[in-house]
């Protein structure tokens, strides 16, 4: 069971375009294959079909549009990743199988894969005090 919210993608049915609402704001997705390469874009749309960010293509654990500073971006991280941690890529091997496009906006303490991660029950508050003082024996 994935972590995080995740953008569906039919990889038998590229190219591919969808409508998708993020945070009150409605986008257009196309997502295509390049053969040759072995690799997967995205196109970014407004409501309206107005181009964004055309061909931003998929880079395992990479943020889309990361080098943009474009005010219509969806303000929440999307990033194509692995939450087993066993994909090297994002390709025809992987994408739709163990690789999607992640809504990444969870903390370093929620998420599995981070060093930081804490797990349920599991806080601030864990500590080997059984009450009983080590006297050093």
């Amino acid at each position: 069971m994935a972590q995080r919210d995740y953008i569906p993608i039919d990889v038998d049915d590229l190219p591919e375009q969808f409508e998708l609402d993020i945070d009150d704001v409605t986008y257009n997705f196309g997502i295509n294959y390049n053969e040759v390469g072995d690799f997967y874009t995205v196109d970014l749309y407004d409501e309206d079909m107005e181009p964004i960010v055309l061909g931003e293509k998929m880079v395992l654990d990479h943020p889309l549009w990361n080098s943009y500073a474009d005010k219509r971006l969806p303000l929440r991280d999307i990033v194509p990743m692995d939450e087993s941690g066993q994909a090297k890529a994002v390709n025809s091997e992987t994408l739709g199988k163990i690789v999607f496009l992640f809504f990444d906006d969870l903390s370093p303490e929620e998420d599995m894969r981070s060093p930081d991660y804490v797990g349920i029950g599991l806080g601030d508050d864990t500590d080997d005090d059984d009450g009983d003082e080590d006297d050093g024996d």
